[in-house]
């Protein structure tokens, strides 16, 4: 039950407005209770009978009230206002009156966010992205240690950005120490260009008569 008597809720975004609800009540106390209350009233003070009998009436329409407004599919009321009058000398009308409205709250990381409502987004929405923190309290993704490198073998250093990183060496074959680029790999055409200085081989190569 989400009742507030502002026009807002802090830390919560009114998504939808379902209109005015009310709860309303006629009471009137017993014949017991008005003569002990005028006993009462002889020496001053509470009256407790009718204190009482005014608690009993306001949580009766703040009740009917709230289940107007799921009636109407809300989730909170806000600008609430209670109101009363007298019927006949004998009866007291209690009212109360408030808009419906649908609210949800603000997570974490957008404006206007709240403890609180980052705690019920977190628990509507939960997954590793939304787990509430305590203070000093960190993911299991934050601080952790990267595994030991086994003896012998150098750590890798991070891939730049949009490369993919070597393959792992088979098990039992050490990585070469320092590859080298793709581009220093290829084979390179360095035969003689001229014909005069240039006689094939036996074996498809070529000598170089210069």
């Amino acid at each position: 039950m989400l009742i507030v008597t502002s026009n807002g809720i802090p830390g919560y975004r009114i998504e939808a407005v379902l209109g005015e609800v009310m709860g309303m009540t006629v009471r009137a106390a017993n014949l017991g209770k008005n003569i002990t209350a005028s006993f009462r009233s002889l020496g001053g003070g509470e009256v407790p009978e009718y204190t009482q009998l005014v608690y009993e009436s306001r949580n009766e329409v703040m009740n009917r009230m709230w289940s107007e407004c799921l009636r109407r599919g809300g989730n909170a009321i806000v600008a609430m206002r209670f109101d009363n009058g007298e019927i006949a000398n004998n009866f007291t009308e209690v009212c109360a009156y408030g808009t419906a409205v649908v609210v949800t709250p603000i997570p974490e990381g957008e404006p206007g966010a709240t403890p609180q409502s980052i705690a019920r987004a977190a628990a509507a929405n939960p997954g590793p992205g939304n787990w509430p923190r305590m203070d000093g309290q960190q993911l299991p993704t934050e601080g952790a240690v990267p595994p030991p490198v086994p003896e012998g073998q150098r750590p890798q250093a991070p891939a730049p950005e949009g490369v993919r990183p070597p393959a792992p060496a088979p098990e039992g074959q050490r990585p070469p120490e320092n590859p080298r680029p793709p581009e220093e790999q290829r084979p390179s055409d360095d035969r003689p260009r001229r014909a005069e200085d240039q006689r094939p081989n036996t074996d498809g190569s070529w000598l170089d008569l210069g």
